[in-house]
């Protein structure tokens, strides 16, 4: 098999909607200019040699690497007030393999009874469901795939096919870069990238490239009619490696044949390093000659203990073999202000739970699940709430699950059960409760927060419901749970578990700037593509100008911070990473939180924040990303 056909074979499987992001909008007949810029210099040459050097390199990286690979659609449609909104949405998980011949593998689920669907139902193949999605027709063409990661399939990204004309210099957060503009030569072939690329000027390496593609016809910006429009990100996942990591798709022309509706669309890669997970227990067995074990270790264990043992033992063979497949978070700092807002709902209920502990789920549809004494909650979730108490509501309702008893089977103690395909992750670890235990977690949920220090904060909640049930016709696989449960009861798709909270919120105001009901995808985590740890975002404060600035559960551009690898501190030995009971956190959570503090302290409990912060975050994956807090 070719070099071409090779990488071609990759990047379908790669990308999911890569794969959607190259049938474009644009019908212009005039031909284009060539790029503007400046001629090169010497030493802009040798930065352009140096970069097409890295391509190779980056090629034949990636082919070593499993990464996860997520994209999620929405299309639009004009709106009068908020100018555009979703109108529908899909969404798509892949695994790659390029280690057994450059093939992908997507991630799925038996159909279970009800109305859960499979962690990845509907998107069958890569290219067939997202052509599917995207209206592309069968006899799309999908050698500009490959593209969206990287920018010439066969690594020739060179002065010897491209022209390049010097733009400026720009930071991209803390990485200086150099910009050019690029236009693939005449002659030169199909496929070819036209548009802008910025190069780091420490090392050479391609971090950003925006634009579309050629197919080697005469009328270029003619032809780019077949390919979408997209913006495409790098990370600095290791020293001296950038690899893909986000890419973000717009349209917003009709005049596509095969897709004439305008959508945004964003693929998440992580996972390029999926490895075993470190013990993360907050005890360590240390041996050590002639010293007798006085600790409880030293006791017999009794038969309640010996069923809570094999029950956390079942715990962590699910969060081992969830974050082996790519799917669950490593552990992170972000954990311990989750397990703050737990720890509040805890004490001011007097629940006898000695240990809570928190993760994310990496992925972006709505949900939560608690394995064990384990909370979990979606990136996605945790993006768009705007509020402590929002947070506190969706773990209460986990946090039911738990004090009610409604545990998993342990039958996941026994180590041969984990034995099975990483695609095959959430068939063999079903994780959703049954209605009828989501019914008296409900109404139990509901008793904790009344107690809590959120109680006079639950208007905020009924807001976030609101705008959620508003938008759920047209977000439907955002609201559709791969793992875990939902928002809405299964068999009543337009009613909330906590429809009571719908009562205590005010009417959804979108031309009120000061009322903010839920926050667009992406705003307060980023993902390290490498080592798939959660990183909360470092926004700053931007004011809102109008209704169309709320973007609520939409997907909006990427722009990141660009930061050079560092490594990260060891832990000294012995060094606790458990959050007592109660103890305050030094750390900012959601970006306009801070609403409980004053109860939190009266009723025992702590804020999360450390102190309260305006703002709405916005954008997820942005530094410039806007806050506003209601007043």
């Amino acid at each position: 098999m070719t070099l071409h056909k090779r990488l071609v074979a990759a990047a379908l499987m790669m990308l999911v909607i890569p794969a959607a992001a190259n049938a474009g909008v644009f019908g212009s007949k005039n031909k284009p200019q060539a790029p503007t810029g400046q001629k090169l210099t010497a030493e802009q040459v040798a930065l352009v040699d140096k970069m097409s050097a890295h391509e190779k390199d980056v090629l034949k990286a990636i082919q070593q690497r499993a990464p996860i690979v997520e994209t999620y659609i929405q299309n639009m449609r004009p709106d009068q007030i908020l100018q555009q909104i979703p109108e529908s949405d899909t969404y798509f998980l892949n695994r790659t393999d390029f280690k057994k011949g450059l093939v992908g593998s997507e991630y799925h689920e038996a159909p279970p009874a009800g109305p859960h669907r499979g962690a990845f139902s509907g998107s069958f193949h890569a290219l067939a469901g997202v052509g599917k999605a995207l209206h592309l027709g069968t006899g799309f063409q999908g050698n500009g795939f490959v593209d969206m990661i990287l920018p010439d399939y066969a690594g020739n990204l060179n002065r010897q096919t491209y022209d390049f004309r010097f733009v400026r210099r720009e930071f991209l957060g803390e990485v200086r870069t150099v910009v050019f503009d690029v236009n693939p030569k005449p002659g030169t072939g199909t496929g070819r990238f036209f548009g802008r690329i910025w190069v780091e000027d420490q090392d050479g390496f391609l971090v950003r490239f925006n634009g579309s593609f050629t197919q080697g016809r005469s009328n270029i910006m003619a032809d780019m009619r077949d390919y979408f429009h997209f913006d495409s990100w790098r990370t600095n996942v290791q020293p001296n490696m950038w690899y893909p990591s986000v890419v973000y798709v717009e349209e917003s022309a009709h005049t596509n044949q095969h897709h004439p509706q305008a959508f945004k669309a964003q693929s998440r890669i992580w996972g390029y390093s999926l490895k075993v997970p470190a013990n993360t227990g907050d005890n360590a067995t240390v041996t050590i000659d002639a010293v007798k074990d006085n600790s409880q270790n030293a006791q017999d264990v009794s038969p309640l203990e010996a069923k809570r043992a094999f029950t956390e033992l079942a715990e962590n063979n699910i969060l081992d073999r969830f974050y082996q497949a790519g799917l669950l978070a490593a552990p992170s700092d972000f954990d311990k202000i989750l397990e703050t807002v737990a720890n509040n709902l805890i004490v001011t209920n007097n629940l006898p739970i000695d240990t809570i502990h928190c993760r994310v789920l990496l992925t972006t549809p709505l949900e939560s699940l608690a394995i064990g004494n384990t909370i979990v909650l979606s990136k996605g979730l945790v993006d768009t709430l705007p509020y402590e108490e929002d947070l506190a509501a969706v773990i209460s309702f986990q946090l039911a699950h738990i004090v009610l008893g409604h545990r998993l089977d342990t039958k996941y103690a026994f180590s041969d059960r984990m034995l099975f395909p990483d695609n095959s992750s959430f068939e063999r670890i079903p994780m959703h409760h049954t209605d009828t235990d989501n019914y008296a977690a409900a109404k139990k949920g509901l008793e904790l927060l009344a107690n809590s220090p959120y109680k006079d904060k639950l208007a905020n909640v009924g807001m976030y419901l609101a705008e959620l049930q508003i938008r759920s016709k047209a977000l439907t696989a955002l609201n559709q749970p791969r793992v875990g449960d939902g928002f809405f009861i299964d068999n009543q798709p337009e009613k909330l578990w906590y429809q009571a909270l719908l009562q205590k919120s005010p009417k959804i105001d979108m031309n009120n700037l000061t009322q903010i009901a839920a926050l667009p995808l992406g705003s307060h985590l980023k993902v390290d593509a490498w080592d798939d740890r959660v990183i909360q975002l470092n926004v700053r404060p931007v004011a809102l100008l109008n209704a169309s600035d709320k973007l609520p559960f939409e997907l909006t551009p990427v722009f990141l911070r660009l930061t050079r690898h560092t490594e990260a501190p060891v832990p000294a030995q012995g060094a606790s990473t458990a959050t007592p009971q109660g103890a305050s956190q030094n750390a900012a959570t959601l970006g306009a939180t801070g609403s409980g503090q004053d109860a939190a302290a009266a009723n025992g409990g702590v804020d999360a924040t450390g102190g309260s912060q305006s703002g709405q975050a916005q954008n997820g994956t942005s530094d410039s990303n806007t806050a506003q807090k209601p007043h």
